[in-house]
């Protein structure tokens, strides 16, 4: 019987405009151990992200300033942006989102409400 991995703590970038839903995913997060930071739009998620060079992001794409999927399209040109996990976390599920997520650089499109159990064994696997 092999033991379950010890959890790694991520440094986790959460961009939504929708402050509440970030805030309590956010300490959700935080209380698995992981550094969470999180930004209410496109610019400000920039910001942050070369600031805090997180390990993972996870972006909604309806944002104000610039798209979640202008978002990705940047962060994947930033240092450390290519070894970066990047998963939209939106409300957005049709075949062609997914397909902008993908063409975007995403690695993963989740669909909000997303199970934050669920989330967590996705961020340990990462």
């Amino acid at each position: 019987m092999s033991a379950d991995p010890t959890p790694v703590s991520r440094r986790i970038l959460l961009v939504d405009d929708n402050t509440d839903s970030a805030e309590s995913l956010g300490e959700l997060l935080a209380l698995s151990g992981h550094e969470v930071r999180t930004a209410a739009d496109g610019p400000a998620a920039l910001r942050v992200y070369d600031e805090f060079l997180p390990d993972v992001v996870l972006c909604d794409l309806g944002l104000p300033g610039m798209s979640g999927y202008e978002v990705g399209r940047t962060l994947r040109t930033r240092p450390g942006g290519r070894a970066l996990f990047l998963a939209a976390l939106t409300g957005y599920s049709e075949a062609s989102d997914r397909s902008r997520t993908a063409q975007a650089g995403f690695d993963l499109h989740l669909v909000k409400p997303v199970d934050p159990v669920e989330l967590e064994r996705l961020i340990d696997r990462i």
